[in-house]
């Protein structure tokens, strides 16, 4: 997903109820925060030049691929359902299993 599409996604009702809470006592989802995270890589780096990525992108970057590597392996449903739980938690995360590379 792109900046623009992330952004318009975490803004939406949809977005606020998938996925696990943060142990911080908001409301935010540890998966809508990482979306946000995700927002601010995508915008300072647009042209996804390597050399400009820090040590905490690169770390995030690796969690999320991870996240989105295990739960698609494990969610065949995210691919179909786009009212799941799945599908909405995997897209906080930047990736829409709906859509094709």
């Amino acid at each position: 997903m792109s900046a623009a599409e992330l952004e318009e996604w975490l803004k939406g009702e949809s977005s606020q109820g998938a996925g696990w809470s943060k142990s911080d006592g908001s409301t935010e989802t540890i998966g809508h925060e990482s979306g946000r995270k995700i927002i601010e890589i995508l915008q300072k780096n647009p042209e996804k030049d390597p050399d400009k990525y820090d040590e905490e992108d690169l770390a995030h970057m690796r969690r999320v691929v991870a996240y989105c590597k295990r739960h698609l392996a494990q969610e065949e449903k995210a691919k179909r359902d786009t009212e799941s739980k799945s599908y909405k938690s995997l897209k906080n995360w930047g990736h829409d299993a709906q859509k094709t590379a």
